[in-house]
């Protein structure tokens, strides 16, 4: 079934991405990422400009994340006062973000740095997710159950004007929060990503939140981040492909219940290895990229 995709000037099978849209919302439900970190290089494999695939892959994520949160709410795993920090940190973010890429797309560079940022920071995160997940399940096979205790890290505790963020379990700053918003919303602008695969670590390791509201606050963070780049790339980059937007929603508003329900009854330590994994394949696939000539040498970008 071929689908001509209006700004992104190419057809594509449209059931490919309906299945592609599927694959982000089983990671939404399952880790509480939106799944963009997949979707756009996948778009990009698939032959959509780079450009277009991040405006678009933001936006769709954003109706990704709206069935998690509502989820989530319901089980009071959301710490709405954290979200609305982290969320006023996203848009501020979200701003500079649009500045730097209509920067880096007026010199020529916006593709290749779109594909460099994903080659270090998937390759970064890969390979601390798959080293804690061997190590979790090591520790399962040997019957120790030493779990790291969360605590936040030394320079958030010298951050002033303390607040109480009762769901978390935190007493820090709010500018602490407020700084991660702003690197999401700058990635999320970039890289079309909902900022997940950094936000749920950050959220563990730097701000030492409660383990049981981190995946509903970063899709709440998610969702109202990626509402407002939608809306910067649509006023600034005009890169936005409304076609290659709901061929994706199609299948991740199904793909999210599937991935909430797997989320209950399969081991965790296991799922966060297997994401480990397609997270430095596709590393290493982009990292390639970055060094043989592609079948398009030009690209035509939206006016």
């Amino acid at each position: 079934m071929d689908v001509y995709l209006p700004i992104a000037n190419l057809s594509v099978n449209g059931l490919w991405i309906v299945a592609l849209g599927g694959l982000t919302g089983v990671l939404s439900g399952l880790f509480g990422v939106g799944g963009g970190f997949l979707t756009t290089p996948l778009l990009i494999f698939y032959g959509v400009p780079p450009t277009v695939a991040a405006a678009s892959a933001s936006t769709q994520v954003t109706g990704a994340s709206v069935t998690g949160v509502i989820a989530h709410s319901g089980r009071k795993g959301v710490d709405y006062r954290m979200g609305a920090v982290m969320v006023a940190g996203g848009v501020v973010g979200s701003g500079f973000g649009a500045l730097l890429f209509r920067f880096f797309r007026s010199i020529g560079q916006i593709d290749v740095v779109i594909n460099a940022l994903y080659v270090v920071l998937l390759g970064s995160i890969g390979l601390l997710m798959a080293k804690e997940s061997v190590e979790l399940l090591r520790g399962a096979r040997s019957g120790s159950k030493q779990a790291p205790k969360r605590r936040h890290h030394p320079l958030v505790a010298s951050l002033p004007m303390k607040w109480r963020f009762y769901r978390s379990g935190l007493y820090i700053s709010p500018l602490a929060p407020l700084l991660v918003g702003v690197v999401v919303g700058i990635l999320t602008m970039l890289m079309g990503v909902g900022g997940g695969f950094i936000l749920v670590p950050a959220m563990l390791y730097i701000l030492g939140m409660s383990a049981n509201v981190v995946v509903g606050t970063s899709l709440f963070n998610i969702l109202f981040v990626t509402m407002a780049t939608t809306m910067m790339h649509s006023l600034t980059t005009k890169a936005v492909d409304i076609v290659l937007v709901f061929l994706l929603l199609i299948g991740s508003v199904t793909g999210a219940q599937i991935g909430s329900q797997i989320a209950v009854k399969a081991k965790p330590e296991l799922l966060r290895l297997i994401l480990a994994a397609i997270v430095l394949v596709i590393a290493f696939r982009m990292f390639l990229g970055l060094f043989y000539q592609p079948d398009e040498i030009y690209t035509v970008y939206p006016l």
